[in-house]
């Protein structure tokens, strides 16, 4: 590696952390991440960086650009997804995305957010990351995205609206989501479904992903009595298991393996002592080693 391509790679590095966690709220996806920031070291690499007074600010809208261009294109690739997607669950004791000492930031990563964020525009979502979870004001996301201030302003508006519509459904303390998580993974294991559906909201729904490759439900689960009834058949006697608790996207969650090896995580959203969400992810492209 030449002098200069160190220096552009220590720049870079210096960031990383906050670049990589824009990418991947961005993007719901670990391994796109990796590779926007991958593509965003060789764009640094080529420019004149002494006319770069602030890499962070530089380097953030071109990841951020980079990672609109791969979730457009994504769009029209998710229509051949088999069942539902999900974001990938990441590890984050430690965090790769650098400290979550802020609300903001340990919340912008939670999978039920993400989930949220999938129905939003690229720059809606751009703009919600940008300024809610990072904090950066309306006139440096114009510039990123080459928008108005108000433009901005405005597409930040319709993406709370929509996302305090769902926010209702997942307002648990961390302590409350690891002990409804707890006492569901135990319930199911012995089958015991009167326990289960007093668990789960009677609106609860349950995504599954497999991504065609593992056997998982295609279509969401939805009301208390079936996703009783459907995890306590996955997971009740007679269905050997090991269960691994580990901390994913800064919430409490589990990676189970299964007696054929398969591995799945799972992590839930909670409001009002009753379980709102459940989050399956088993498709082994997106399942992350643990200790």
């Amino acid at each position: 590696m030449t002098t200069e391509a160190a220096d552009a790679a220590g720049a870079l590095q210096a960031h990383r952390p906050m670049l990589l966690g824009l990418a991947y709220r961005l993007l719901g996806s670990r391994h796109d991440a990796e590779d926007v920031l991958q593509e965003a070291y060789l764009r640094w690499l080529g420019v004149d960086r002494s006319t770069v007074q602030e890499p962070r600010r530089y380097l953030s809208r071109v990841v951020t650009r980079l990672a609109l261009d791969r979730l457009r294109a994504r769009q029209a690739a998710r229509e051949t997804y088999v069942g539902t997607w999900l974001p990938e669950p990441v590890p984050t004791a430690p965090s790769p995305f650098g400290p979550l000492d802020r609300a903001e930031l340990r919340d912008s990563l939670s999978t039920a957010l993400l989930h949220v964020l999938e129905r939003l525009t690229p720059p809606e979502r751009a703009v919600y990351v940008l300024h809610t979870a990072f904090d950066l004001p309306y006139t440096e996301i114009a510039e990123i995205l080459d928008r108005t201030p108000e433009d901005c302003r405005q597409l930040h508006h319709r993406a709370t609206t929509r996302i305090h519509q769902e926010q209702r459904r997942f307002t648990a303390s961390r302590a409350e989501r690891e002990r409804l998580l707890n006492a569901f993974l135990a319930a199911a294991r012995e089958g015991d479904l009167a326990t289960l559906t007093g668990l789960v909201a009677a609106d609860a729904t349950a995504w599954n992903d497999g991504g065609g490759r593992v056997r998982a439900a295609r279509n969401p689960v939805t009301g208390a009595d079936r996703i009783a009834r459907f995890y306590a058949g996955i997971y009740g006697p007679g269905r050997f298991m090991t269960v691994h608790p580990v901390e994913l996207n800064g919430e409490p969650g589990v990676v189970i393996t299964r007696a054929d090896g398969s591995r799945y995580t799972l992590t839930i959203a909670a409001a009002d002592g009753r379980i709102t969400g459940i989050y399956v992810v088993g498709n082994p492209t997106k399942v992350p080693p643990v200790d």
